[in-house]
């Protein structure tokens, strides 16, 4: 079932155990906007089967906030212009050439180009895979596009981002409505899970410029402006903490500075900005 957030704007929210991301629609006086068109073309047809009951104007646009194949692989299933940024185009590139055959799939997997349970999703919630090709965007911009889909404007830009280098967020003026897709997440190299310090307060900038009041995310579905900031909040302080490869440093930094423990969110993102700075070095 959709949520409302507004009568223009509604979210399909996120299910962990499928991995199925946040998915947004907004509604212009005569065209609507997708972002984000889910892990699968299950997951895409269950979207556009709830939007179907709602009486709006015609899907004309599709965002793509980056690319990870559950923000992206349900793309064929909308009849739409198809809209990503510069550096997401590039990641596609290589989706369009790929295979879904189990054992292109499987060999996919053995060379960690894509995860087991990406693999798992594929194989259950897109059928017809032998002859399944991911289809190419329509729009490829740099920096920032804006679309008015009638009485209704959407900026789209391409930001800093902690998560991937590709990151697009969706900012509707009028409703101080932010899509954020991940692009506030951390990411994860060679299993460490980490943020990148070098990128928070770019990113954090990139983010708080928009008078926003409703933050739409990838895996948290919504936030509003008092959770969001409380997000930052704790993410500078661990980062400012974290000053070399010793979590038990990091902690006691932290002790110093805020005169008690960190709780439970804190002492996760000192441990992610040890991790950052264990893979840097």
């Amino acid at each position: 079932m959709l949520n409302k957030l507004s009568d223009t704007i509604y979210y399909l929210s996120n299910q962990d155990d499928k991995d199925r991301p946040t998915l947004g629609l907004v509604c212009g006086d005569r065209y609507s906007l997708i972002i984000d068109t889910g892990n699968s073309t299950q997951h895409a047809k269950e979207f556009l089967l709830e939007i179907e009951k709602l009486n709006v104007p015609p899907i004309k646009y599709v965002v793509i906030t980056h690319a990870h194949w559950d923000h992206f692989l349900g793309m064929n299933e909308f009849d739409a212009t198809v809209i990503v940024n510069r550096q997401t185009n590039e990641r596609l590139k290589e989706w369009q050439s790929y295979q879904f055959d189990d054992d292109s799939l499987q060999q996919y997997v053995n060379t960690n180009q894509i995860s087991a349970k990406c693999m798992e999703i594929i194989q259950t919630e897109i059928p017809n895979r032998d002859v399944f090709k991911l289809n190419s965007p329509d729009i490829i911009f740099e920096h920032t596009l804006t679309i008015d889909l009638g009485n209704k404007v959407c900026l789209i830009e391409s930001i800093q981002s902690t998560h991937t280098d590709d990151s697009t967020v969706i900012y509707i003026p009028d409703e101080k409505v932010l899509f954020l897709g991940d692009a506030a997440y951390g990411t994860t190299t060679n299993s460490l899970f980490h943020f990148k310090q070098s990128l928070l307060a770019p990113m954090i900038t990139d983010i708080q410029k928009y008078d926003a009041e409703w933050f739409l995310l990838g895996h948290e579905s919504i936030c509003d402006l008092h959770e969001m900031t409380l997000y930052w909040d704790e993410l500078v302080a661990a980062s400012q903490a974290a000053q070399s490869t010793s979590l038990e440093n990091a902690v006691d930094c932290f002790k110093a500075e805020k005169q008690r423990d960190p709780n439970d969110n804190e002492l996760f993102f000192l441990q992610a900005f040890v991790n950052d700075r264990i893979v840097q070095s």
